[in-house]
Parts: structure tokens; C-alpha cells; sequence
């Protein structure tokens, strides 16, 4: 199972009703977040999720209202006992924005540790997911995120038993783990099915349309792509300032055929985003409007 969190859905600055955009994703004991703007922590606090278990952060790009709740999250994290080294993953020059945001957040119980994406598209593979990295169009480098959850195939006791494999080993092959005995070498693939269905989620913000978008979100069943503008008379300054409508963010979902899309980093003169959405759920019918604290637990599809 992998939990959604769409903590915030403002662009450029945080609203009396609408926190700056960021995404927290949980997984098997680990939590990423994507984006840590102003007004995060509370966005958290809101939605009963807690800071200290944070494993990884993810940038997409070093705009203000994307990275300025750092200091204040390291301090809380600090504050709250924990020891642990944290990860931080973005695009080059990372280290030296977080060492410039860590001006006023000095002292720390913990590691951080900075790893720079250096390729247009470049994976990161954890404990049962992995991080995906893909270039989009922005006026500063920007990269949008997939989260991927593997499953392996079920496991064949008959394929077991048939090749008198002993079961002290049959968890540890399950796990895909290579194992070598007395007798020979023990594959995975020796008993387990074919590779089942897993979980995706890719998301996306301050972008025109691209190709390495719809790429990148084939598959997904959650894909959470910025709308800054609803208004269809917005259509030129989407242009000019490298964002995307409503709509464009509709037909990337339409051509990557995923299983729904919520829209997110709404302009703060946009007030009430569903109306404007009759209009793009012409264009892709499972489109949804993202609202701070909007939460979807995805789960493994039955075989």
C-alpha cells in the first residue's frame, strides 16, 4: 500500500486557504516528500502526518516557494529526537542551496546527505521502490518525479517442491535474493511467477507540456501535474512564464492514459478551481481538482 498526500496546492505564495504545493508519499515504513515550501510544516500538522519519520526530500527546482520551508522542517526534525541521516535529492547546485538554507539551521543531530540529479532522466532505487527523475521546461532546471513500487511475481511452491529447493530458503528467494549453496546457485526466477502489476505515481509541477511528461507518467495510477491557470484567457501567460493550464495538464493525462490526475500549483488568483473542471473532464473524464490534504491510499490491484 502507498499513501498520497497532496499537503498543499499553491503556487508562488501560501493562502490564508491554500498552502504552497508539496506531495508526501509513505511506503513500507519509509516517507518521501516532494517540495518543502513555506508553510509545510503546518500543511502536515493539519493533515496528522508527522515530520520526523521523513527518509527522503525531493526538489523539484530551487524557486522560493518550493524550498523555503527547509530550514524550518530540518529544525523541527532536530527538535524531535531524530538521528537518522536524511537524503536530499535535486538538481545541480543542490548541495549549495542547502548549505546556503542551513545558514539558519546550523546545528543538527543528523547527516544530510545531497545527491544531484546529473541526467535528464535518472532513477534511485530504494528498499521495494524506486525514484525516477525526468527533465521538464521550466525557467530554471526543473525535474518532475515518479514513485515506483515494484511487486514481484507470486511464488511457485510447486516449482519449489518439484526442485526439491528447502524451505529455509524459500523467503530469502522470495525476497529476491541470489542464494549460493552446497549444491549450486539459487535464482529467484526459479520460483517466482511472472512480475505482477506494481504502483505508480508521477508527479509534476512549474512546466510547460513536454514529452518527457507524458513519458514518464505512462502507467501511472495517480499523476499530480500542475494547473496554474484555469482561466482559458490565461493561456499566453502560461507561456510566457513556463507554467501550464488546466487543460494542457488534461490532454498529458489523456496521452499517457493514467488511472486518474489530480491538478495542483494553483495561481493565487485562482480562487475555486472546480469550475473550470466540466470543461476538462471533456478532455480526460478522471481529472480532479487537488485540494490541500487530499490523501489516497493506493493499493496492490487483486491478481
Amino acid at each position: 500500500m502507498l499513501d498520497i498526500c497532496l499537503l498543499g496546492t499553491g503556487g508562488m505564495m501560501p493562502l490564508p486557504y491554500r498552502w504552497l504545493t508539496a506531495l508526501m508519499a509513505r511506503y513500507n515504513g519509509k516517507s518521501i516528500l516532494i517540495d518543502c515550501g513555506e508553510g509545510t510544516q503546518i500543511a502536515m500538522k493539519e493533515k496528522g502526518w508527522s515530520p520526523k519519520p521523513i527518509d527522503i526530500i525531493c526538489f523539484t527546482h530551487f524557486h522560493a516557494d518550493h524550498v523555503s520551508g527547509l530550514p524550518g522542517m530540518l529544525l523541527t526534525m532536530g527538535n524531535a529526537e531524530r538521528t537518522e541521516p536524511l537524503l536530499i535529492i535535486g538538481p545541480k547546485g543542490l548541495t549549495r542551496i542547502v548549505s546556503a538554507l542551513r545558514v539558519i539551521a546550523p546545528e543538527l543531530p543528523f547527516e544530510i546527505k545531497c545527491v544531484e540529479i546529473t541526467e535528464n532522466e535518472q532513477s534511485f532505487s530504494f528498499d521495494g521502490f524506486r525514484i525516477e527523475a525526468f527533465r521538464v521546461n521550466h525557467n530554471v532546471i526543473c525535474y518532475g518525479y515518479s514513485i515506483v513500487v515494484e511487486r514481484k511475481g507470486k511464488f511457485q511452491l510447486d516449482k519449489a517442491m518439484e526442485l526439491g529447493i528447502e524451505k529455509k530458503y524459500w523467503n530469502r528467494l522470495q525476497k529476491g535474493e541470489t542464494i549460493e549453496t552446497e549444491t549450486g546457485v539459487l535464482t529467484p526466477d526459479m520460483v517466482l511467477g511472472e512480475e505482477r502489476k506494481g504502483l505508480k505515481v508521477t508527479y509534476c509541477t512549474d512546466t510547460r507540456p513536454t514529452e518527457s511528461i507524458a513519458k514518464n507518467a505512462v502507467g501511472a495510477d495517480l499523476f499530480i501535474c500542475e494547473g496554474m491557470y484555469g482561466e482559458p484567457d490565461k493561456q499566453e501567460k502560461a507561456k510566457e512564464h513556463k507554467h501550464m493550464t488546466f487543460y494542457e495538464a488534461a490532454k498529458l493525462a489523456k496521452t499517457a492514459d493514467v488511472g486518474e490526475m489530480w491538478l495542483t500549483h494553483y495561481s493565487p488568483s485562482l480562487t475555486y478551481a472546480e469550475e473550470f473542471m466540466p470543461e476538462v473532464r471533456k478532455i480526460f473524464p478522471r481529472a480532479i481538482a487537488g485540494k490541500d490534504g487530499k490523501s489516497v491510499e493506493l493499493k496492490f490491484s487483486e491478481d
